[in-house]
C-alpha cells in the first residue's frame, strides 16, 4: 500500500523538484499530498494539493490526519523582513510538528535545515557535530526549529534534519541568475579574493535523492541529522569558470582584493543596494565544505553530480526559460533576485 506523503511548499525550488523526482522514480510507493500558500491549479492537475499556510493549525490539521510521512520544505527566504522569517520557520515548524504527532498518527517526518546553521564557516569539512552559531535571523530560526524537532525525537518520533548545501538545479535562479546572465550575454565575471577556496554546492537531485533516503530507510537509521553536499568539488573559481567555458564566449572569472571589496559590499547592503546579504559574501572566499560521511554510511547517499554538473545543468535550465514566466523578478530562490548595482557594474565586464 502507497505511503501518503504530504510535501510542505510544493512550489519552491525544492518542492518541484521533489514531486517531479518521486513520481518519476517512486510512483508506486509514495501517494503525494502538497502543501503551499499559493497553488497552481493546472500545474497540478492529478495531484491533492492544497492551498494553506503551516502557520495555521486549522490549515494543517484538515490534512494532516491520514499522512505517514511529512517532508518539511517550506521556509523562509534570508531576504524575508526577520519577524516574518521567524514566524514562518520557527512557528510553521512547530505548528506541523505539533499537528503530525498529535492530531495525526505520523511515522516519519524530514525536516530541510540548512548549513547556514554552522554561521561562517572557520573550519572545513564542517561535521554534524559542531558547533552551530546563531549569526542572522534566517540562520537563528533554522537552528531554534531543529530544537524543536530535536525535543520531538526525545519523545520517540522518528525525526530525520538535513542540513543541505547551497543547492541548484532546475528552477533555482536567486543569486545565481547573476553568473548565468552575465555568462550569456559574454561576460566575464567578478569574483571575491582569490577564488582558490574549496566551495561545496549540491544539486537538487542529489538533495532529492537523500530527502527519499530518509523516507525510506531503516528507522534506526533515519532518526538522526546529516549534511547534504556535493561529493565532488573543486576551488569557488575553477567551478564558476566551468560555466564560462560550457558558454563558449572565451570569458574568464576575474579576481579582485577581498578585503577592499569586502568593505564595498558592506557599504552596498547598508545601502540597500546589493543583492548580497552579510553571511552570504562574507562566506565567499573561505573554505566551505561539510562532511557526508555520516549520511553516506547511514542513508546509503551517493551525490551523482559534481559543482561543475550542477551549475552547468543549472545554467542550461536558465537559458532554455531566460525571458519566460520561470524567469520572474523576487525574492525567492526560485525568482531572479534583483541585482541591484551589480545590474551597473556588469558593463564594465
Amino acid at each position: 500500500m502507497a505511503k501518503r506523503v504530504l510535501i510542505t511548499g510544493n512550489n519552491g525550488v525544492l518542492g518541484r523538484n521533489l514531486v517531479n523526482y518521486l513520481m518519476k522514480n517512486y510512483k508506486e510507493k509514495y501517494e503525494l499530498v502538497l502543501l503551499d500558500v499559493s497553488q497552481d491549479k493546472e500545474a497540478l492537475v492529478g495531484y491533492e494539493a492544497y492551498q494553506g499556510d503551516i502557520r495555521k493549525r486549522s490549515d494543517v490539521e484538515r490534512i494532516i490526519k491520514n499522512i505517514d510521512i511529512v517532508v518539511h520544505c517550506a521556509s523562509a527566504s534570508p531576504s524575508y523582513a526577520e519577524t516574518e522569517i521567524f514566524d514562518i520557520i520557527i512557528n510553521g515548524t512547530a505548528n506541523l510538528l505539533e499537528c503530525s504527532f498529535t492530531i495525526g498518527n505520523v511515522e516519519r517526518f524530514v525536516y530541510i535545515s540548512s548549513t547556514s546553521v554552522y554561521g561562517v564557516p572557520e573550519k572545513a569539512p564542517i561535521c554534524e557535530n559542531d558547533e552551530v552559531k546563531p549569526y542572522d535571523p534566517y540562520n537563528k530560526s533554522k537552528i531554534e526549529a531543529e530544537k524543536i524537532c530535536a525535543e520531538w525525537r526525545k519523545k520517540g518520533k522518528c525525526i530525520s534534519i538535513l542540513r543541505p548545501r547551497s543547492f541548484i538545479g532546475p528552477e533555482r535562479l536567486g543569486t545565481f541568475a547573476i553568473l548565468y546572465e552575465w555568462t550569456s550575454e559574454g561576460r566575464n565575471f567578478p569574483m571575491l579574493g582569490k577564488g582558490s577556496n574549496l566551495y561545496q554546492l549540491l544539486d537538487v537531485e542529489d538533495l532529492c535523492q537523500a530527502i527519499y533516503l530518509a523516507m525510506s530507510v531503516e528507522s534506526e537509521n533515519a532518526n538522526d541529522l546529516f549534511n547534504i553536499g556535493a561529493k565532488e568539488f573543486s576551488t569557488f573559481r575553477d567551478d564558476y569558470q566551468a560555466v564560462l567555458d560550457f558558454a563558449g564566449y572565451n570569458k574568464r572569472v576575474i579576481c579582485f582584493p577581498a578585503k577592499p571589496m569586502l568593505i564595498v559590499l558592506g557599504v552596498l547592503e547598508k545601502l540597500k543596494i546589493s543583492p548580497l546579504y552579510k553571511r552570504l559574501y562574507m562566506k565567499l572566499n573561505r573554505n566551505y565544505y561539510v562532511s557526508i560521511q555520516k549520511a553516506e554510511k547511514k542513508l546509503g547517499y551517493k551525490p551523482q553530480y559534481s559543482n561543475k554538473d550542477a551549475l552547468i545543468r543549472n545554467y542550461q535550465w536558465y537559458l532554455r526559460n531566460k525571458g519566460t514566466g520561470n524567469s520572474r523578478q523576487g525574492h525567492s530562490n526560485s525568482a531572479m533576485w534583483n541585482q541591484g548595482v551589480f545590474k551597473l557594474a556588469k558593463h564594465f565586464f
